[in-house]
């Protein structure tokens, strides 16, 4: 199941908007975390028309509503160079094909607020980061234009007939396990700097994040790794 997580909202019309864009490409599941704005205010309702739904059912809370999530995907317009691991991204297409594979996992795709956008530190913690191309010098992308472009391609791609539906994906817990291993073998192993040990690990999270194992791939791993260990 995906859900839509937007961080710090400032414009309950743009919430609306994307409570309408959702119903449009038949997504349902939206989450507000510490909101700048009213969510259920008339500006909002109007701009939702149809989905009004959405925003009456919407979870807001804090960041506790991302802790159960088995796959959580950032957003950003601004995406680093080569060295710059965490902001090293995929294609709205790209996420869309990776998705299309999953099934059973509770997936968050967590855009940040108008202007702003995710924080380092709040892009560290996602799997992984989509961006969407444009013309460089622009403004940033409109939040619920964004949105729009995103669910399109998730949604185009979920038309599509797949012949994975029956090989089950990696678990949160099954992936954070797999990541202990990678951190036990990590802290085996000198390196000139504390940084360099740490680029290891923010590497490793991102490879194991954007590759969406399955759980028997998971699994393989784990009895490989743990060879290391004896």
């Amino acid at each position: 199941m995906i859900h839509i997580v937007l961080k710090r909202p400032e414009v309950a019309g743009n919430v609306g908007a994307i409570a309408r864009v959702m119903s449009n490409f038949g997504f349902s599941k939206l989450i507000v975390i510490n909101p700048k704005c009213v969510i259920n205010s008339k500006e909002a309702q109007d701009r939702a028309k149809h989905a009004k739904n959405i925003l009456k059912s919407a979870k807001i809370g804090g960041e506790e509503l991302l802790d159960d999530f088995d796959y959580v995907i950032g957003t950003t317009a601004q995406i680093g160079r080569d060295y710059n691991i965490p902001r090293s991204p995929v294609l709205p297409k790209e996420l869309a094909n990776k998705l299309s594979e999953i099934k059973g996992r509770n997936v968050a795709i967590v855009f940040g607020p108008e202007g702003q956008g995710l924080s380092n530190t709040e892009i560290l913690k996602c799997d992984f980061i989509v961006t969407i191309p444009s013309i460089p010098g622009k403004q940033v992308m409109n939040l619920s234009h964004a949105v729009a472009i995103i669910l399109y391609e998730i949604f185009a791609a979920s038309k599509e007939k797949k012949h994975s539906d029956h090989i089950l994906p990696a678990t949160k817990k099954e992936k954070e396990y797999l990541l202990s291993l990678v951190d036990k073998l990590i802290g085996q192993v000198t390196f000139r700097t504390p940084k360099e040990k740490e680029t290891q690990k923010k590497l490793w999270k991102k490879i194991v994040g954007k590759s969406l194992l399955t759980k028997r791939e998971a699994y393989a791993l784990f009895g490989f790794l743990r060879k290391f260990e004896k």
